[in-house]
């Protein structure tokens, strides 16, 4: 993992992070079957690779091929997308979220069961 993003990975992230893009949650740089997704939208199980001058295609077309049989979509832009049209890359994507259905129905994969950490009131009781 980069401890330093580039110019147009920071620009992007500014524009994704706290759900700022149509209310999605992304992550950044997120290790997913080995590999290291850009950003990651986890309701969605979508990626965002930003790609640049060390863009290989055909090593990306196998990268991409294994994240989606894991179940992820991966959205790639490149360096001068993200640098010289932010508000297009973000309306693509925005676009593409909308269209993508949900992984999960509820907030958080992982829910607890009914109740459990929750204190219960019971309204019959008096109040104390």
């Amino acid at each position: 993992m980069r401890r330093n993003p580039t110019e147009p990975e920071k620009r992007l992230w500014r524009a994704l992070s706290g759900a700022k893009l149509g209310g999605h949650k992304f992550r950044r740089q997120s290790v997913i079957g080995g590999a290291i997704a850009d950003f990651l939208c986890p309701q969605k199980a979508l990626i965002v690779e930003i790609d640049g001058d060390t863009h290989d295609a055909p090593s990306d077309a196998l990268r991409d091929k294994a994240l989606h049989q894991l179940g992820y979509r991966v959205i790639r832009f490149s360096n001068p997308e993200v640098m010289t049209n932010l508000d297009g890359v973000l309306e693509r994507l925005l676009a593409v979220l909308d269209a993508t259905p949900d992984r999960w129905n509820s907030p958080h994969p992982n829910p607890s069961p009914e109740g459990e950490g929750l204190e219960t009131r019971n309204d019959n009781a008096p109040n104390q």
